[in-house]
């Protein structure tokens, strides 16, 4: 890892914005935050998700969860591969845990961080060539007015996205249980996209 790119982790792991001065209109962050993340100077591919969830924020490492198994079986890689730093960065657009809505389900990511770290990381990682954008928030930063009215009609189009350069991307669903639906409803994802996304993985991770 770069000095500077160790220096902006060292920032973000001790970030505590979200609890102590969380923007206007915002409430407090209920619980310590814990910023979770995994970068590298080296690897060509990142993982820009949402936020870690309660299994995430327990283990400190990202995608410890389902979720996790699901996306690493769409990508094709092992754990080992998933994990090393030097293979593959994971920057989710909220690095804690931003507790539970009324239903037990996983409140938005916090407003506070991606203003405040995404641009310096990417900054600090011009070596990324292919960004995976997990869900409508991810999608919404990376790819701005450029992403379709709906995640959908995105993830559909996404052979628009994949031509992008110098970075390309690949507009995903979330691989949380609770998308199991629209895996079914929307098979191309799996028979057309999947095979593409795994080839890229492969040549980046060797």
């Amino acid at each position: 890892m770069s000095n500077s790119l160790d220096a902006l982790v060292s920032q973000v792991r001790q970030c505590r914005v979200c609890r102590d001065t969380p923007k206007a209109g915002k409430p407090s962050l209920p619980h310590e935050p814990r910023p979770v993340l995994q970068v590298s100077a080296v690897a060509r591919i990142m993982i820009a998700g949402q936020a870690p969830g309660t299994r995430v924020h327990a283990s400190g490492k990202p995608f410890t969860d389902p979720s996790g198994d699901r996306l690493r079986d769409w990508m094709g890689i092992t754990e080992e591969v998933f994990y090393e730093p030097d293979k593959l960065a994971i920057v989710p657009m909220g690095f804690c845990f931003p507790g539970l809505d009324a239903k037990g389900g996983d409140l938005p990511p916090r407003a506070e961080c991606a203003p405040l770290w995404r641009d310096g990381l990417m900054q600090a990682m011009p070596q990324v060539t292919l960004v995976l954008t997990i869900g409508m928030y991810a999608q919404n930063w990376h790819m701005g007015n450029q992403r379709k009215s709906t995640l959908t009609e995105t993830v559909r189009n996404w052979r628009q996205y994949h031509e992008m350069t110098p970075v390309s991307v690949i507009p995903m669903p979330h691989p949380s249980w609770r998308n199991t639906g629209w895996l079914k409803k929307n098979p191309w994802f799996e028979a057309e996209l999947l095979p593409v996304l795994k080839a890229d993985v492969k040549a980046l991770v060797s």
